[in-house]
Protein backbone atom coordinates (compact mmCIF):
# COMPACT_ATOMS: atom_id res chain seq x y z
CA UNK A 1 0.00 0.00 0.00
CA UNK A 2 0.97 3.36 -0.28
CA UNK A 3 2.43 5.93 2.39
CA UNK A 4 0.62 8.77 3.22
CA UNK A 5 3.16 12.13 3.15
CA UNK A 6 2.73 14.64 5.18
CA UNK A 7 4.64 17.91 4.28
CA UNK A 8 7.40 18.37 6.98
CA UNK A 9 6.90 15.36 8.45
CA UNK A 10 10.42 13.96 9.96
CA UNK A 11 10.85 9.97 8.59
CA UNK A 12 12.64 8.86 10.88
CA UNK A 13 13.72 11.14 13.53
CA UNK A 14 17.90 11.61 14.12
CA UNK A 15 19.51 12.43 17.37
CA UNK A 16 21.28 15.83 18.10
CA UNK A 17 23.38 16.73 21.09
CA UNK A 18 21.79 19.93 23.10
CA UNK A 19 23.81 21.53 25.77
CA UNK A 20 23.02 24.81 27.51
CA UNK A 21 25.64 27.75 28.77
CA UNK A 22 26.30 29.62 31.46
CA UNK A 23 29.21 30.99 33.60
CA UNK A 24 29.64 29.37 37.43
CA UNK A 25 30.71 32.46 38.58
CA UNK A 26 27.26 34.21 38.26
CA UNK A 27 25.13 31.37 40.23
CA UNK A 28 26.68 32.77 43.94
CA UNK A 29 25.78 36.10 42.96
CA UNK A 30 22.69 35.88 41.55
CA UNK A 31 20.31 33.90 43.01
CA UNK A 32 17.06 32.08 41.28
CA UNK A 33 19.40 32.41 38.01
CA UNK A 34 20.75 29.22 37.40
CA UNK A 35 17.46 27.57 37.67
CA UNK A 36 15.64 29.88 35.51
CA UNK A 37 18.04 28.98 32.70
CA UNK A 38 17.85 25.61 32.96
CA UNK A 39 14.44 25.65 33.24
CA UNK A 40 14.53 27.83 29.51
CA UNK A 41 17.34 24.89 28.80
CA UNK A 42 14.83 22.32 29.77
CA UNK A 43 11.89 24.20 27.63
CA UNK A 44 14.50 23.64 24.51
CA UNK A 45 14.97 20.16 25.34
CA UNK A 46 11.25 19.68 24.83
CA UNK A 47 10.51 21.42 21.78
CA UNK A 48 13.50 19.73 20.17
CA UNK A 49 11.96 15.87 21.43
CA UNK A 50 8.50 16.49 19.65
CA UNK A 51 11.04 16.06 16.51
CA UNK A 52 14.19 14.00 17.37
CA UNK A 53 16.11 12.17 19.57
CA UNK A 54 17.79 14.62 22.24
CA UNK A 55 21.00 13.66 24.08
CA UNK A 56 20.53 16.23 26.81
CA UNK A 57 23.41 17.04 29.10
CA UNK A 58 21.97 20.50 30.38
CA UNK A 59 23.60 23.70 31.51
CA UNK A 60 27.58 23.52 30.89
CA UNK A 61 29.56 26.09 33.05
CA UNK A 62 32.87 25.59 33.15
CA UNK A 63 35.26 23.66 30.74
CA UNK A 64 35.52 20.68 32.16
CA UNK A 65 31.72 20.20 32.25
CA UNK A 66 32.11 20.98 28.03
CA UNK A 67 34.75 18.37 27.84
CA UNK A 68 32.70 15.66 29.48
CA UNK A 69 29.60 17.02 27.23
CA UNK A 70 31.84 16.55 23.94
CA UNK A 71 32.68 12.84 25.30
CA UNK A 72 29.29 12.09 25.61
CA UNK A 73 27.77 13.84 22.31
CA UNK A 74 30.78 11.09 20.51
CA UNK A 75 29.60 8.01 22.31
CA UNK A 76 26.17 9.05 21.29
CA UNK A 77 26.96 9.72 17.45
CA UNK A 78 24.99 12.62 17.33
CA UNK A 79 24.49 14.09 13.47
CA UNK A 80 24.44 17.68 14.92
CA UNK A 81 25.17 19.58 18.06
CA UNK A 82 22.95 22.51 19.35
CA UNK A 83 24.12 25.16 21.95
CA UNK A 84 21.29 26.78 23.63
CA UNK A 85 23.20 30.55 24.88
CA UNK A 86 21.28 30.77 28.14
CA UNK A 87 23.31 33.77 29.19
CA UNK A 88 27.30 34.79 28.44
CA UNK A 89 29.79 32.02 29.00
CA UNK A 90 33.66 31.85 27.90
CA UNK A 91 34.19 30.22 24.64
CA UNK A 92 36.56 28.15 26.46
CA UNK A 93 34.01 26.10 28.40
CA UNK A 94 31.81 26.12 24.91
CA UNK A 95 34.38 24.71 21.99
CA UNK A 96 35.61 21.19 24.03
CA UNK A 97 31.81 20.53 23.96
CA UNK A 98 32.04 20.65 19.75
CA UNK A 99 35.44 19.54 19.04
CA UNK A 100 35.29 16.25 20.56
CA UNK A 101 31.55 15.84 19.14
CA UNK A 102 32.89 16.37 15.45
CA UNK A 103 29.68 17.23 14.06
CA UNK A 104 28.47 20.49 12.96
CA UNK A 105 26.98 23.27 15.53
CA UNK A 106 24.02 25.15 15.61
CA UNK A 107 24.53 28.30 17.65
CA UNK A 108 20.72 28.68 19.49
CA UNK A 109 21.15 32.64 20.04
CA UNK A 110 17.51 32.96 22.15
CA UNK A 111 16.34 35.56 24.09
CA UNK A 112 13.53 35.20 26.84
CA UNK A 113 12.13 38.56 26.62
CA UNK A 114 11.79 40.36 22.84
CA UNK A 115 13.09 43.88 24.73
CA UNK A 116 13.78 44.99 28.15
CA UNK A 117 12.54 47.36 30.34
CA UNK A 118 15.59 49.31 30.97
CA UNK A 119 14.92 51.72 33.34
CA UNK A 120 13.59 48.58 35.62
CA UNK A 121 15.80 46.05 34.58
CA UNK A 122 18.73 44.81 37.26
CA UNK A 123 22.07 43.03 36.35
CA UNK A 124 20.48 39.64 37.59
CA UNK A 125 17.18 40.27 34.68
CA UNK A 126 19.91 41.40 32.15
CA UNK A 127 21.78 38.48 32.38
CA UNK A 128 19.01 36.34 31.78
CA UNK A 129 18.79 38.20 28.60
CA UNK A 130 22.33 38.85 27.37
CA UNK A 131 22.62 35.44 25.41
CA UNK A 132 23.71 37.56 22.39
CA UNK A 133 26.82 39.18 24.33
CA UNK A 134 29.14 35.58 23.92
CA UNK A 135 27.93 34.71 20.47
CA UNK A 136 30.51 36.61 18.61
CA UNK A 137 33.40 34.81 20.71
CA UNK A 138 31.84 31.13 20.47
CA UNK A 139 31.67 32.29 16.90
CA UNK A 140 35.35 33.66 16.33
CA UNK A 141 36.45 30.31 18.43
CA UNK A 142 34.64 28.14 15.59
CA UNK A 143 36.06 29.42 13.06
CA UNK A 144 39.15 29.75 14.16
CA UNK A 145 39.31 26.18 15.21
CA UNK A 146 37.97 25.36 11.49
CA UNK A 147 34.51 23.97 12.92
CA UNK A 148 31.53 24.00 10.82
CA UNK A 149 28.66 26.19 12.35
CA UNK A 150 25.50 28.15 11.79
CA UNK A 151 23.65 30.80 13.92
CA UNK A 152 19.63 30.94 14.95
CA UNK A 153 18.56 34.51 16.48
CA UNK A 154 15.41 35.04 18.12
CA UNK A 155 13.33 34.68 20.76
CA UNK A 156 12.76 31.96 22.71
CA UNK A 157 9.04 32.03 23.29
CA UNK A 158 7.86 31.14 26.45
CA UNK A 159 4.20 29.58 27.88
CA UNK A 160 2.55 31.54 29.95
CA UNK A 161 5.71 34.01 30.27
CA UNK A 162 6.93 36.31 32.93
CA UNK A 163 9.64 38.84 33.73
CA UNK A 164 9.39 40.07 30.19
CA UNK A 165 9.24 36.89 28.39
CA UNK A 166 7.83 36.93 24.88
CA UNK A 167 5.30 34.04 24.65
CA UNK A 168 5.32 31.13 21.65
CA UNK A 169 3.22 33.06 18.94
CA UNK A 170 5.71 36.32 18.68
CA UNK A 171 6.75 36.52 15.64
CA UNK A 172 10.48 36.14 16.02
CA UNK A 173 9.81 33.32 18.36
CA UNK A 174 7.95 31.43 15.38
CA UNK A 175 10.41 32.75 12.93
CA UNK A 176 13.40 31.06 14.94
CA UNK A 177 11.72 27.47 15.39
CA UNK A 178 11.20 27.20 11.91
CA UNK A 179 14.96 27.28 11.02
CA UNK A 180 15.68 25.59 14.03
CA UNK A 181 13.15 22.85 12.92
CA UNK A 182 14.25 22.94 8.79
CA UNK A 183 18.09 22.04 10.99
CA UNK A 184 16.41 19.13 12.62
CA UNK A 185 14.96 17.96 9.58
CA UNK A 186 18.10 17.93 7.57
CA UNK A 187 19.98 16.48 10.40
CA UNK A 188 17.56 13.56 10.65
CA UNK A 189 17.55 13.12 6.80
CA UNK A 190 21.60 13.23 6.60
CA UNK A 191 21.64 10.88 9.42
CA UNK A 192 19.37 8.18 7.54
CA UNK A 193 21.18 8.98 4.27
CA UNK A 194 24.60 8.11 5.47
CA UNK A 195 22.97 4.62 7.05
CA UNK A 196 21.33 4.07 3.45
CA UNK A 197 21.97 0.85 1.07
CA UNK A 198 21.10 2.18 -2.50
CA UNK A 199 21.28 -0.33 -4.87
CA UNK A 200 22.52 -0.14 -8.72
CA UNK A 201 20.71 -2.91 -11.04
CA UNK A 202 22.24 -3.51 -14.23
CA UNK A 203 23.51 -0.23 -15.92
CA UNK A 204 23.18 2.94 -16.98
CA UNK A 205 21.37 3.95 -20.50
CA UNK A 206 23.98 3.79 -22.59
CA UNK A 207 25.09 7.32 -23.86
CA UNK A 208 23.85 8.96 -21.17
CA UNK A 209 27.12 10.60 -20.42
CA UNK A 210 25.50 12.91 -17.32
CA UNK A 211 24.15 9.31 -15.82
CA UNK A 212 27.60 8.12 -14.75
CA UNK A 213 28.60 7.89 -11.60
CA UNK A 214 31.47 6.94 -9.22
CA UNK A 215 30.39 4.53 -6.53
CA UNK A 216 33.24 5.58 -4.27
CA UNK A 217 32.16 9.41 -4.64
CA UNK A 218 28.81 8.20 -3.23
CA UNK A 219 29.70 6.46 -0.54
CA UNK A 220 32.45 8.92 0.50
CA UNK A 221 30.30 11.93 0.11
CA UNK A 222 27.02 10.78 0.90
CA UNK A 223 27.51 7.69 3.18
CA UNK A 224 25.04 5.82 1.10
CA UNK A 225 26.51 1.84 0.45
CA UNK A 226 26.08 0.91 -3.57
CA UNK A 227 24.85 -2.50 -4.19
CA UNK A 228 25.86 -4.09 -7.28
CA UNK A 229 22.79 -6.56 -8.39
CA UNK A 230 23.40 -8.25 -11.86
CA UNK A 231 19.78 -9.04 -13.39
CA UNK A 232 19.78 -12.80 -12.62
CA UNK A 233 19.61 -11.58 -8.82
CA UNK A 234 15.93 -10.12 -9.56
CA UNK A 235 15.28 -13.08 -12.55
CA UNK A 236 16.46 -15.64 -9.08
CA UNK A 237 13.60 -14.38 -7.39
CA UNK A 238 10.68 -14.33 -9.86
CA UNK A 239 7.70 -16.03 -8.34
CA UNK A 240 5.54 -18.94 -10.29
CA UNK A 241 2.51 -17.01 -12.09
CA UNK A 242 0.04 -18.91 -9.55
CA UNK A 243 2.18 -17.70 -6.26
CA UNK A 244 -0.20 -16.45 -4.07
CA UNK A 245 1.77 -13.72 -3.39
CA UNK A 246 1.46 -12.32 -6.97
CA UNK A 247 -2.31 -12.86 -6.59
CA UNK A 248 -2.01 -10.17 -3.68
CA UNK A 249 0.03 -7.87 -5.56
CA UNK A 250 -2.36 -7.67 -8.31
CA UNK A 251 -4.87 -6.79 -5.61
CA UNK A 252 -2.58 -3.64 -4.32
CA UNK A 253 -2.42 -2.88 -7.66
CA UNK A 254 -5.84 -2.37 -8.50
CA UNK A 255 -6.61 -0.79 -4.93
CA UNK A 256 -3.90 1.85 -5.67
CA UNK A 257 -4.31 2.40 -9.24
CA UNK A 258 -7.34 3.46 -11.66
CA UNK A 259 -7.13 0.55 -14.56
CA UNK A 260 -7.03 2.60 -17.87
CA UNK A 261 -9.54 1.81 -21.00
CA UNK A 262 -7.28 3.01 -24.16
CA UNK A 263 -6.02 6.44 -24.71
CA UNK A 264 -7.97 9.10 -27.10
CA UNK A 265 -5.06 10.93 -28.35
CA UNK A 266 -1.96 7.60 -28.60
CA UNK A 267 -2.88 4.37 -30.02
CA UNK A 268 0.31 2.85 -28.58
CA UNK A 269 -1.42 3.74 -25.14
CA UNK A 270 -4.43 0.83 -24.46
CA UNK A 271 -5.75 -0.61 -22.10
CA UNK A 272 -3.36 -3.30 -19.98
CA UNK A 273 -3.46 -6.79 -21.28
CA UNK A 274 -4.59 -9.51 -18.11
CA UNK A 275 -1.15 -11.32 -19.44
CA UNK A 276 0.70 -7.56 -18.90
CA UNK A 277 -0.60 -7.03 -15.14
CA UNK A 278 0.25 -10.45 -14.65
CA UNK A 279 3.66 -10.26 -15.60
CA UNK A 280 4.10 -6.59 -13.66
CA UNK A 281 2.80 -8.39 -10.68
CA UNK A 282 4.93 -11.40 -10.70
CA UNK A 283 8.20 -8.92 -11.48
CA UNK A 284 6.83 -6.68 -8.74
CA UNK A 285 6.99 -9.59 -6.21
CA UNK A 286 10.69 -10.14 -7.54
CA UNK A 287 11.81 -6.55 -6.61
CA UNK A 288 9.88 -6.77 -3.06
CA UNK A 289 12.21 -10.00 -2.51
CA UNK A 290 14.92 -8.53 -4.13
CA UNK A 291 14.43 -5.39 -2.05
CA UNK A 292 14.22 -7.35 1.61
CA UNK A 293 16.85 -9.49 0.76
CA UNK A 294 19.60 -7.22 -0.10
CA UNK A 295 18.59 -4.91 2.66
CA UNK A 296 17.95 -2.25 0.12
CA UNK A 297 16.89 1.39 0.64
CA UNK A 298 16.43 2.82 -3.08
CA UNK A 299 17.17 1.24 -6.45
CA UNK A 300 18.64 2.68 -9.77
CA UNK A 301 17.87 0.29 -12.75
CA UNK A 302 18.21 -0.38 -16.26
CA UNK A 303 18.62 -3.00 -18.54
CA UNK A 304 18.37 -3.21 -22.20
CA UNK A 305 17.90 -6.97 -23.30
CA UNK A 306 17.78 -8.41 -26.34
CA UNK A 307 15.66 -10.04 -28.62
CA UNK A 308 12.81 -10.56 -26.14
CA UNK A 309 14.72 -12.51 -23.91
CA UNK A 310 14.11 -12.69 -19.68
CA UNK A 311 16.00 -9.79 -18.83
CA UNK A 312 14.51 -8.18 -21.66
CA UNK A 313 10.97 -8.77 -20.60
CA UNK A 314 11.95 -8.55 -16.78
CA UNK A 315 13.25 -4.88 -17.77
CA UNK A 316 10.58 -4.09 -19.25
CA UNK A 317 7.92 -5.21 -16.39
CA UNK A 318 9.60 -3.22 -13.90
CA UNK A 319 7.58 -0.01 -13.33
CA UNK A 320 4.54 -1.07 -11.64
CA UNK A 321 6.83 -2.60 -8.77
CA UNK A 322 9.37 0.21 -8.73
CA UNK A 323 6.69 2.26 -8.33
CA UNK A 324 4.88 1.01 -5.65
CA UNK A 325 8.18 0.44 -4.08
CA UNK A 326 8.98 4.22 -4.30
CA UNK A 327 5.91 4.76 -2.39
CA UNK A 328 6.98 2.80 0.30
CA UNK A 329 10.01 4.73 0.99
CA UNK A 330 12.34 3.01 -1.62
CA UNK A 331 12.77 5.55 -4.41
CA UNK A 332 13.39 3.89 -7.75
CA UNK A 333 15.13 5.83 -10.44
CA UNK A 334 15.35 4.61 -14.07
CA UNK A 335 17.88 4.51 -16.88
CA UNK A 336 20.60 3.76 -14.01
CA UNK A 337 20.86 7.17 -12.52
CA UNK A 338 22.18 6.88 -9.42
CA UNK A 339 22.05 10.66 -8.36
CA UNK A 340 18.89 10.67 -9.15
CA UNK A 341 18.12 8.12 -6.91
CA UNK A 342 19.84 9.56 -4.10
CA UNK A 343 17.60 13.05 -4.29
CA UNK A 344 14.75 11.00 -4.98
CA UNK A 345 16.05 9.44 -1.25
CA UNK A 346 16.45 12.86 -0.01
CA UNK A 347 13.19 14.58 -0.84
CA UNK A 348 11.34 11.28 0.23
CA UNK A 349 13.37 11.35 3.85
CA UNK A 350 12.40 14.74 4.06
CA UNK A 351 8.77 13.83 4.16
CA UNK A 352 8.14 15.74 0.21
CA UNK A 353 7.87 12.22 -1.76
CA UNK A 354 10.30 12.63 -4.88
CA UNK A 355 9.33 11.26 -7.97
CA UNK A 356 11.51 10.21 -11.05
CA UNK A 357 10.88 13.00 -13.40
CA UNK A 358 12.47 15.39 -16.31
CA UNK A 359 12.03 18.24 -19.01
CA UNK A 360 9.02 17.45 -21.16
CA UNK A 361 7.87 19.72 -23.06
CA UNK A 362 8.04 23.84 -22.31
CA UNK A 363 4.98 25.68 -22.75
CA UNK A 364 5.24 29.43 -23.66
CA UNK A 365 1.46 30.17 -24.35
CA UNK A 366 0.98 29.69 -20.70
CA UNK A 367 4.66 29.79 -19.43
CA UNK A 368 5.03 26.15 -17.78
CA UNK A 369 7.52 23.61 -18.10
CA UNK A 370 5.91 19.76 -18.00
CA UNK A 371 8.10 17.66 -16.31
CA UNK A 372 7.63 13.82 -16.24
CA UNK A 373 9.02 10.21 -17.37
CA UNK A 374 8.24 7.10 -18.21
CA UNK A 375 9.40 5.60 -15.31
CA UNK A 376 7.69 5.01 -11.53
CA UNK A 377 5.88 7.53 -9.52
CA UNK A 378 5.87 8.26 -6.06
CA UNK A 379 2.11 7.36 -5.49
CA UNK A 380 2.45 8.91 -2.21
CA UNK A 381 2.14 12.97 -3.84
CA UNK A 382 -0.48 11.82 -6.92
CA UNK A 383 -3.23 14.35 -7.63
CA UNK A 384 -6.23 11.95 -7.89
CA UNK A 385 -5.66 8.49 -8.44
CA UNK A 386 -2.80 7.07 -10.69
CA UNK A 387 -3.63 4.68 -14.16
CA UNK A 388 -1.60 2.35 -15.54
CA UNK A 389 -2.14 1.82 -19.18
CA UNK A 390 -0.16 -0.96 -21.35
CA UNK A 391 2.26 0.65 -23.38
CA UNK A 392 3.22 -1.36 -26.99
CA UNK A 393 6.10 -0.14 -26.76
CA UNK A 394 8.70 2.07 -24.50
CA UNK A 395 9.84 4.71 -26.62
CA UNK A 396 13.44 4.48 -27.07
CA UNK A 397 13.65 1.37 -24.78
CA UNK A 398 13.28 -2.26 -25.73
CA UNK A 399 9.49 -4.52 -24.55
CA UNK A 400 6.50 -3.40 -23.89
CA UNK A 401 4.16 -3.82 -20.81
CA UNK A 402 2.02 -1.74 -17.96
CA UNK A 403 3.49 2.25 -17.07
CA UNK A 404 2.20 4.67 -14.83
CA UNK A 405 0.28 7.74 -15.65
CA UNK A 406 -0.18 10.31 -12.87
CA UNK A 407 1.11 14.08 -12.13
CA UNK A 408 1.77 15.25 -8.88
CA UNK A 409 -0.49 17.41 -6.19
CA UNK A 410 -1.29 20.74 -7.20
CA UNK A 411 0.60 23.30 -5.16
CA UNK A 412 4.16 24.50 -4.00
CA UNK A 413 6.95 21.87 -5.35
CA UNK A 414 10.47 21.24 -5.46
CA UNK A 415 12.74 20.36 -7.59
CA UNK A 416 16.40 18.42 -6.16
CA UNK A 417 19.19 17.26 -8.78
CA UNK A 418 22.04 15.62 -7.26
CA UNK A 419 24.67 16.16 -10.40
CA UNK A 420 28.50 16.29 -10.64
CA UNK A 421 31.24 19.13 -11.37
CA UNK A 422 34.47 18.68 -13.33
CA UNK A 423 36.58 17.88 -10.09
CA UNK A 424 34.22 15.36 -8.99
CA UNK A 425 32.28 16.88 -6.29
CA UNK A 426 28.91 15.96 -6.00
CA UNK A 427 26.98 19.22 -6.18
CA UNK A 428 22.76 19.59 -5.28
CA UNK A 429 20.19 22.09 -7.48
CA UNK A 430 17.14 22.94 -6.06
CA UNK A 431 13.92 24.90 -7.25
CA UNK A 432 10.76 26.02 -6.22
CA UNK A 433 8.10 25.69 -8.21
CA UNK A 434 3.93 25.43 -8.62
CA UNK A 435 2.28 22.59 -9.87
CA UNK A 436 -0.82 23.88 -11.80
CA UNK A 437 -3.75 22.45 -12.86
CA UNK A 438 -4.73 21.79 -16.39
CA UNK A 439 -4.56 19.27 -19.08
CA UNK A 440 -1.53 17.01 -19.68
CA UNK A 441 -0.65 14.14 -21.67
CA UNK A 442 -2.13 10.50 -21.98
CA UNK A 443 0.13 8.92 -22.96
CA UNK A 444 0.83 6.15 -20.11
CA UNK A 445 3.95 8.51 -18.28
CA UNK A 446 3.99 10.58 -15.71
CA UNK A 447 4.32 14.51 -16.16
CA UNK A 448 2.92 17.66 -14.61
CA UNK A 449 2.57 21.41 -15.31
CA UNK A 450 5.22 22.86 -12.86
CA UNK A 451 5.39 27.19 -13.14
CA UNK A 452 7.88 28.96 -12.11
CA UNK A 453 8.13 32.37 -10.32
CA UNK A 454 10.94 33.72 -12.14
CA UNK A 455 9.20 32.31 -15.20
CA UNK A 456 9.91 29.01 -17.28
CA UNK A 457 11.98 30.58 -20.03
CA UNK A 458 14.49 31.65 -17.36
CA UNK A 459 14.43 28.93 -15.49
CA UNK A 460 15.40 26.57 -18.18
CA UNK A 461 18.09 28.72 -18.65
CA UNK A 462 19.42 28.78 -15.56
CA UNK A 463 18.99 25.69 -14.72
CA UNK A 464 20.75 23.93 -17.38
CA UNK A 465 23.87 26.80 -16.46
CA UNK A 466 24.55 24.68 -13.28
CA UNK A 467 25.17 21.30 -15.02
CA UNK A 468 22.70 19.71 -14.06
CA UNK A 469 21.82 15.68 -14.59
CA UNK A 470 19.02 15.79 -17.03
CA UNK A 471 16.79 13.58 -14.46
CA UNK A 472 15.66 15.39 -11.27
CA UNK A 473 13.41 14.49 -8.06
CA UNK A 474 10.24 16.05 -8.02
CA UNK A 475 8.37 16.52 -4.32
CA UNK A 476 5.44 18.24 -2.72
CA UNK A 477 5.97 21.69 -0.46
CA UNK A 478 8.35 24.24 -0.34
CA UNK A 479 11.63 22.29 0.93
CA UNK A 480 14.58 24.25 -0.76
CA UNK A 481 15.34 25.77 2.72
CA UNK A 482 16.07 22.30 4.37
CA UNK A 483 17.64 21.07 1.50
CA UNK A 484 20.20 23.92 1.70
CA UNK A 485 20.87 22.94 4.85
CA UNK A 486 21.13 18.90 3.94
CA UNK A 487 24.07 20.21 1.61
CA UNK A 488 25.78 22.35 4.11
CA UNK A 489 25.66 19.25 6.40
CA UNK A 490 26.92 17.01 3.84
CA UNK A 491 29.73 19.85 3.18
CA UNK A 492 27.84 19.16 -0.92
CA UNK A 493 28.07 22.84 -3.27
CA UNK A 494 24.25 24.17 -3.44
CA UNK A 495 23.04 26.33 -5.80
CA UNK A 496 19.31 27.55 -6.04
CA UNK A 497 17.84 28.33 -9.19
CA UNK A 498 14.98 30.96 -8.38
Amino acid sequence: MTRKIVQGEITPKGKLGLFGIGLAAYWPQFKGLKPRLAGYQGLVAMRLGKFCEVVDVGLVDTAPKAAEAGELFARESVELVLCYVATYATSSQVLPAVQKAGVPVLILNLQAASALDYPKTDTGEWLANCCACCVPEIACAFARSRIDFHVVTGVLGVKGGKFGEAAPDHHDSVRAWQEISDWVRAASTVSRLKRSRIGSLGHTYPGMLDLNSDFTQHTAQLGTHIELLEMCDLAARLPKPGDRAVAAKLREAKAVFDISKDSPSDPLARAPAPDQLQWACRVAVALDRLVADFDLHGLAYYYRGLDGNEYERLAAGLILGCSLLTARGVPCSGEGDLKNCQAMKILDLLGCGGSYTEFYVMDFDEDFLLMGHDGPFHLGIAEGKPILRGLGLYHGKRGSGVSVEAHVKLGPVTLLALTQTADGQLKLLAAQGECVVGPTLQIGNTNSRIKFHRGMRSFVNGWCLEGPTHHCALGVGAGVPVVRNVASLLKLPFVEVG
